[in-house]
């Protein structure tokens, strides 16, 4: 008989039963009755049953060698987008939600881990700060905008026909082993279909965003603490406004609320009620972020947090000083509509307009003798000011006043000149006031431009918001954080991948070789002669041994080279973790892998991740396949003596009258 499967045909030879069928289905030229003995069908049977051993187990090493290879999102070659800086009360989004007071119940929040993340881009650059967040399993990486004034992480669904270009591809669901949608229920709002719970969210610059709610594993890096983590989160269907223009993918949600990612971390007791940010300075970019709480600085400053009041992170403000000078403001004009509000996702501060006044008038007549020029927005009225020809961030503390937040517990905040002012982009040495009038808005909203610098400690737990000021770049050393630091050298998991312990826990993915296309700025003539350099190159960067790294399908396109990069394991036997793949992909994401000049500028344009070959038993085979020949031959030997002796006996007639065979007559 012939059994095809998959793509493999299978023979199987009927060995041992060819020699039962001559007697069970032959033609017995004569009339007596003939009886097998009990031995014979005996071996007969024994030979049948290792014949469909031997045929399971040629089946099974077949399928156990087929692999079902996930494949991450392909990364298409994009161009940077530019992202436009509008004066506008950015995501202050229209929620009015009573949030409950959580607290840790029976658990030492010094006891449990953290997760640290860093945070990329440029505030005034690119408007926001990101950090990367991998979704699925395998993983799916997403630059997400971090921002403590929204409630949802969400990211780019695979069939959304209204999202625009971001630096990430889509999410694409049905590539990950563990994603599943939120099904429709009583505490959500649902698609038309009823089957599926639904957000959105619309913000206050006219944007918004909209999707369904799923959950999948989440993972946080290789700087962190906690494992991945089932998590819900928005696969959006629709994008407006600067989400749908902005380079980033999404926005990860830190707010107060069920669907924020600090909430559902907490309320599963995974980290403490805490989480902390520390933007990078005006030229320096980039800077840390942590969920879950940690030893605080004891000189940080500490002001009072109402959950009650609005689910925004507010601070208790009473007043401002300039150059050692409070404004003449009646407290109560900072407590309008939310309070004074601590918005990450917000690039510049806005006050209420009389406030916005006092403290416009005070700056401007500490630097009168400054000249005051046009902003570099013709669309809006800024404040600038033309310092000198040197652009050193340094040398402002020497030019504009110093600036205080004053608490209702009567300790102050002290700003730089970076925490209120910003770079003009079209003249050298000048800067611009990065402060602006609420207009009707009576909320005093305080965003990432004043927190360059600064840890910012939002302390759930006890209700307070603490502040620090710090060189962000330098935060884990400074504080000495601990955190899970990137492997030195790819791990070996020298114990069988089955039989390892870690392989059951959640989100411990094996993957079997990475696959890189990396696309780099050189004529593909000029790089084929340096492939092998190249290739010991990314080996030593990514600090794994030269036979690991294997370079081929060199494209040209154009000036530039397309290549094909394959990591492999040490050993045959091992595999990667979703970890160490993960951060072998950030390296080139964020360009943190070096090459000479000769190399010119590379970038990641796709990647994919593959699991192990599952290994075929050959031993267990093998095995099989001599016992079943031993026995087979044991047998058809047995059959072979047992005929030899049968040919000497006389069979009785079972009638006394014998019948002629006949002929057939020719039809």
């Amino acid at each position: 008989s012939k059994v095809t499967f998959g793509s493999s045909s299978l023979t199987v030879a009927s060995l041992f039963l060819l020699p039962l069928s001559n007697f069970s289905g032959g033609t017995v030229k004569s009339s007596h009755r003939i009886t097998l003995p009990a031995t014979k069908m005996a071996l007969y049977s024994i030979g049948a049953a290792v014949s469909v051993l031997i045929y399971f187990s040629l089946l099974y090493s077949i399928t156990a060698g087929e692999n079902i290879i996930h494949q991450s999102p392909a990364a298409g070659s994009r161009r940077p987008m530019v992202f436009p800086l509008f004066l506008s009360e950015r995501n202050s989004s229209s929620r009015s939600l009573s949030i409950p007071h959580r607290k840790l119940n029976g658990a030492d929040s010094k006891s449990l881990p953290h997760s640290r993340m860093r945070l990329y881009d440029d505030l005034l650059r690119n408007g926001y700060y990101t950090t990367r967040l991998w979704i699925g399993t395998p993983p799916q990486m997403f630059a997400l905008i971090v921002d403590s004034g929204s409630t949802v992480t969400y990211v780019p669904c695979f069939d959304c026909e209204q999202c625009g270009k971001h630096q990430d591809p889509k999410f694409q669901p049905e590539l990950s082993s563990t994603y599943q949608p939120v099904k429709c229920n009583m505490d959500c709002n649902c698609d038309d279909d009823k089957e599926q719970c639904v957000y959105e969210r619309e913000y206050a610059e006219h944007s918004s965003s909209k999707g369904v709610l799923a959950e999948d594993l989440i993972s946080f890096g290789n700087e962190s603490q906690l494992t991945p983590q089932r998590a819900v989160f928005g696969c959006e269907t629709v994008e407006t406004g600067d989400l749908y223009s902005q380079r980033a993918d999404g926005i990860i949600g830190l707010g107060q609320g069920d669907l924020s990612l600090v909430d559902q971390l907490v309320d599963k007791g995974l980290i403490s009620n805490s989480f902390g940010l520390c933007y990078g300075g005006m030229d320096i970019g980039g800077g840390s972020m942590i969920l879950g709480g940690f030893e605080y600085p004891s000189d940080m400053i500490f002001t009072d947090s109402d959950p009650d009041r609005s689910p925004y992170y507010n601070i208790d403000l009473t007043g401002i000083r300039v150059a050692g000078k409070q404004l003449s403001l009646n407290s109560r004009v900072f407590d309008g509509e939310h309070g004074a509000v601590l918005d990450s996702g917000t690039t510049y501060a806005y006050l209420p307009d009389a406030a916005f006044s006092a403290f416009e008038e005070a700056v401007m007549r500490e630097v009168s003798t400054l000249k005051q020029i046009d902003g570099p927005d013709p669309n809006f009225k800024d404040t600038c000011f033309h310092v000198a020809a040197s652009n050193d961030v340094s040398e402002l503390s020497k030019i504009f006043p110093s600036v205080e937040m004053l608490f209702k517990t009567g300790k102050s905040w002290l700003l730089s000149p970076e925490n209120y002012m910003f770079r003009h982009s079209k003249v050298h040495g000048a800067y611009c006031l990065g402060v602006f009038p609420n207009r009707k808005d009576h909320t005093t909203l305080l965003g990432g431009i004043v927190v360059r610098n600064t840890l910012v400690v939002y302390d759930r737990e006890n209700s307070k918001v603490g502040f620090w000021r710090t060189n962000c770049s330098e935060l884990s050393d400074r504080l000495h954080i601990d955190g899970a630091p990137p492997p030195a050298s790819l791990p070996s998991n020298d114990s069988n991948p089955s039989q390892n312990s870690s392989s059951n826990l959640p989100g411990l993915i094996q993957i079997g070789q990475i696959k890189l296309d990396i696309q780099l700025t050189v004529n593909s003539s000029y790089l084929k002669p340096r492939i092998e350099e190249l290739s010991k190159l990314f080996s030593k960067e990514l600090d794994v041994k030269s036979f690991q790294v294997n370079l081929s399908n060199l494209t040209s396109k154009g000036n530039n080279t397309l290549i094909r990069m394959v990591v492999i394991p040490p050993e045959p036997t091992t595999w990667f973790s979703n970890v160490t793949a993960t951060s072998i992909v950030s390296r080139f994401t964020n360009h943190q892998i070096k090459l000479p000049e000769i190399f010119g500028d590379y970038q990641l344009v796709n990647y994919k991740f593959e699991p192990p070959r599952k290994r075929r038993n050959n031993i267990v085979v093998i095995a099989i396949g001599i016992i079943a020949v031993i026995i087979g031959l044991s047998a058809y030997g047995a059959w072979l003596i047992w005929k030899r002796k049968q040919t000497s006996i006389q069979y009785k007639p079972v009638d006394e009258a014998i019948v002629a065979e006949q002929e057939l007559q020719p039809i």
